[in-house]
C-alpha cells in the first residue's frame, strides 16, 4: 500500500509514503536488521536471489489475485476479504507486503477495516495487494463493481487500459513524461480523468515507495527508469482528477522507533518491527493478538511520533475512482519483465 510521498514529488502522492523522519535504531529496543528470522520466509527462499524473490512474490500475487476476485461478493464485509487474502498470501508461502488496501467509491486507495468495522463490499471497490519475499515486493491492484447495474464498467476499462498502454510502452525505453501521457491520453479519450496527484513508484527490498515516481499525467520529465522493480498504477475518475487527506485509513508504519512509555506500547512496537520492520501494519492485526489495548497503545505511539498514520485518499470531488496496477522489473541489460501478470 503506498503511504504517499507529500513532498519532493511536486505534489504528487505515491499509494503509500515514505518515511516522515529518516529510522534510527534505539539500543533500548530489540530492533533486528532486515535478515531477522521474524520475517518468515521459508527456509527454501533463502537462498532466492533478488530477481527470483521478486519473480516468486509476482507469482504467489497472482495466485491471490484469482482468489480475491473469486472471493468478495456484494455486501461481504470488508473484514472478512481482509482476513482471508491476508491468510491465503500467507498459507501460499509468502508475507503481505502491506494490509491489503479496501477502497470504496470516491476512496481513491489506503483503505483497510478495523476488526469491529461493519462495512461491507458494495459500489466502486479497488482491491491493492502487496507480497514479499525476502522483502522483494509485488504490488498489483483491480477495481470490481459491485452495483447491480455495473456502472463502473467503462470507467474500470479507462484504468485498466491506461496501465496495459503504458506496460506496452516499455520495451521503447520511455520517459517518465511519456508514461504518464499515455496513461493521460488514455483515460482522458474514454471521457474520465487521470488522478494526477497519485503515481506509480519503485520498489526495493523492505520499502514498497523507493523514491522514483511514475506520473499518471505528462509533466515533462526526459528521466528514464533505471534498472529495478516498479510498479505503475493508472487511477481513472468521474470527477476532477485530484485526491486529499481524509479519515485514518487504520494503516499505520514505524517512522523513529524510540522506547515508548508502557509496556503495551513496547510489546506492540517490538512485535512490529520483527515482523514488519519498516512496512506497513494495520490496527486489525494488532487488535486480533493484543486485544483491547491496540488503540491506547497506538495512540501512545502516535503521539510520541514514533508511527505515521496513513489517511485514506478521497477524491476530491467525491466521485468513483478505478485503479489498475502492476509490478514490473528493469534487468540490467534492458529487459522488461511484468511479475505480476
Amino acid at each position: 500500500m503506498t503511504e504517499k510521498s507529500y513532498g519532493g514529488n511536486n505534489g504528487v502522492r505515491e499509494h503509500t509514503n515514505k518515511p516522515i523522519t529518516k529510522l534510527k535504531e534505539n539500543p533500548n529496543i530489540k530492533m533486528e536488521k532486515y535478515t531477522t528470522k521474524s520475517q518468515k520466509t521459508n527456509k527454501s527462499d533463502k537462498g532466492l536471489s533478488e530477481i527470483e524473490s521478486y519473480k516468486k512474490a509476482g507469482e504467489v500475487l497472482i495466485k491471490v489475485r484469482t482468489f480475491a476476485r473469486e472471493l468478495i461478493k456484494p455486501n461481504m464485509p470488508l473484514v472478512e476479504i481482509a482476513q482471508k487474502i491476508e491468510k491465503e498470501i500467507i498459507k501460499l508461502g509468502a508475507q503481505p507486503a502491506f494490509p491489503v488496501n479496501l477502497s470504496i467509491d470516491d476512496i481513491a486507495a489506503h483503505y483497510h477495516p478495523t476488526l469491529e468495522d461493519e462495512t461491507m463490499a458494495t459500489g466502486l471497490l479497488k482491491i491493492d495487494i502487496g507480497i514479499h519475499v525476502n522483502g522483494f515486493i509485488a504490488d498489483s491492484a483491480f477495481s470490481i463493481d459491485l452495483t447491480p447495474d455495473n456502472k463502473h464498467k467503462e470507467l474500470i476499462k479507462a484504468s485498466e487500459e491506461a496501465l496495459e498502454n503504458a506496460l506496452k510502452l516499455l520495451d521503447k525505453n520511455p520517459t517518465l513524461s511519456e508514461i504518464g501521457e499515455t496513461i493521460q491520453k488514455t483515460i482522458s479519450s474514454k471521457g474520465f480523468s487521470p488522478v494526477i496527484n497519485l503515481s506509480g513508484h519503485a520498489l526495493d527490498q523492505y520499502e514498497i515507495h523507493a523514491g522514483i515516481t511514475i506520473p499518471n499525467s505528462s509533466n515533462n520529465s526526459n528521466k528514464t527508469l533505471e534498472p529495478g522493480a516498479y510498479a505503475i498504477e493508472p487511477f481513472a475518475t468521474t470527477g476532477e482528477g485530484r485526491v486529499i487527506d481524509g479519515p485514518s485509513s487504520n494503516i499505520y508504519k514505524i517512522i523513529n522507533p524510540k522506547t515508548p512509555r508502557s509496556p503495551s506500547a513496547r510489546a506492540i512496537l517490538e512485535y512490529i518491527w520483527e515482523k514488519n520492520q519498516t512496512l506497513p501494519f494495520s490496527m486489525r492485526e494488532l487488535q486480533e493478538k493484543f486485544g483491547n489495548i491496540s488503540r491506547l497503545a497506538i495512540r501512545e505511539l502516535e503521539q510520541n511520533n514514533i508511527i505515521h498514520n496513513y489517511p485514506q485518499l478521497i477524491e476530491v470531488s467525491r466521485k468513483p475512482v478505478s485503479q489498475a496496477e502492476h509490478t514490473f522489473i528493469k534487468t540490467p541489460e534492458g529487459k522488461i519483465i511484468i511479475t505480476t501478470k
